[in-house]
């Protein structure tokens, strides 16, 4: 295959992955009037997922620097199963479930004024957090599909250039979705 072919490849994946996470999470597409019994579960177990996958980038550096490259390959692709179930398990939650408002403490889907008082700065911090992850979320998809093409073809100096990068986001990206999951926990609907 050849690089151009990649490239393409990695933006229509990209692309389409992206355009799916927006038209969903827009409820451009309406959702069931009842939302299915299974939906409560997916929060918790996306930050299992990505708490996971932390732990497996973290490990999956360890063997690298170990020159043990069968295990940081093994470990690595359970680590892309992984973020590729929690993917889809983010995108079920946010198209089934109603939007959750942080601070929204009486769980009615309206910020009042005294419930912005009530979480104060914390809701800055939060949305600072959230805004960080989903952005870098969002651009680290395509260093990911590249990096690990490479890693997976035994290109190796283009996969260490790739990853000088790629590494650091992806782990920002799921440390930050455990912390935005223990956020944002309180105020879901169904607690």
């Amino acid at each position: 295959m050849t690089d151009k072919f990649i490239f393409r490849f990695v933006a229509a994946i990209s692309t389409f992955v992206f355009v799916v996470v927006l038209v969903l999470n827009r409820h451009l597409i309406p959702a069931p009037a009842t939302v299915p019994s299974f939906v409560p579960y997916l929060p918790k177990l996306n930050a299992i997922l990505n708490g996971t996958c932390s732990v497996l980038l973290v490990t999956s550096l360890y063997f690298i620097k170990q020159k043990n490259i069968t295990m940081h390959k093994r470990i690595n692709i359970l680590t892309f199963c992984l973020s590729s179930l929690f993917l889809v398990s983010y995108i079920l939650f946010h198209y089934l479930n109603p939007e959750t408002k942080f601070g929204d403490l009486n769980r009615d889907g309206v910020l009042s004024p005294d419930e912005l008082a009530a979480v104060g700065s914390v809701r800055t911090i939060y949305l600072i957090i959230l805004t960080s992850h989903i952005i870098l979320a969002a651009g680290v998809l395509p260093l990911i599909l590249l990096s690990f093409y490479r890693g997976l073809q035994m290109q190796v100096e283009k996969h260490k250039k790739l990853v000088r990068w790629a590494f650091p986001i992806w782990l920002y990206v799921t440390v930050t979705g455990v912390i935005v999951y223990f956020m944002i926990a309180p105020y879901y609907p169904f607690r």
